[in-house]
């Protein structure tokens, strides 16, 4: 059971697996610690239905997932299954290119057709507020989204992303302020 319930907990939302992950040992120690009787199933049942919810809106969040596409002219484009492989293998990626090669827009949306978005947000930073609207709107609108669902940003005093958004644009300073209220947001990285 313990192996089917940790298996099933890497396929919940990256927001909820930390949480579930701690209810699943607390639930391990309580039933080493002891017989097994009706509080136990309790315990077992509500864990079972939190991670059959947070596997739900997984899968409400794949239903909705916008078809990607990538505009050919961009020299991106070209590099889409290199950037893609590098994503995959790596945590850490680096791509370099001219200005106007499509970075900044497409390979959020690389990311997306790679299912990160799925079980969490693709976040992506601007340096200025303006600059994180703009982008913001230029990958909704080549996403067909409207603004504010499936792509959204957030910059100080306003917050335009929703829980069906998969990519979410904001400023360096709105990524610093989350960083330091979710303290499990690098852990939740590491488990897209």
């Amino acid at each position: 059971m313990t192996n089917d319930l940790r298996h099933r907990i890497k396929q919940c939302l990256s927001a909820d697996q930390f949480a579930l992950q701690q209810a699943l040992s607390r639930l391990n120690r309580q039933i080493a610690e002891g017989p097994a009787d009706a509080s136990h199933q309790q315990a077992v049942s509500a864990l079972q239905a939190r991670i059959e919810k947070s596997m739900a809106r997984v899968q409400a969040r794949r239903a909705r997932m916008p078809v990607v596409t990538f505009p050919a002219e961009l020299p991106v484009s070209e590099k889409r299954q290199a950037i893609a492989e590098a994503l995959k293998e790596h945590q850490i990626v680096v791509v370099a290119g001219e200005t106007g090669s499509g970075k900044t827009t497409q390979i959020p949306k690389i990311c997306l057709e790679l299912g990160y978005g799925v079980k969490g947000l693709i976040g992506h930073t601007q340096p200025r507020r303006l600059a994180a609207r703009a982008v913001a709107s230029r990958i909704a609108d080549e996403l067909g989204e409207t603004l504010g669902q499936g792509v959204g940003y957030q910059v100080r005093f306003s917050d335009n992303t929703n829980e069906h958004t998969f990519i979410k644009l904001m400023t360096d300073g709105i990524l610093l302020a989350e960083i330091q209220q979710d303290r499990y947001l690098g852990m939740n990285l590491n488990n897209l």
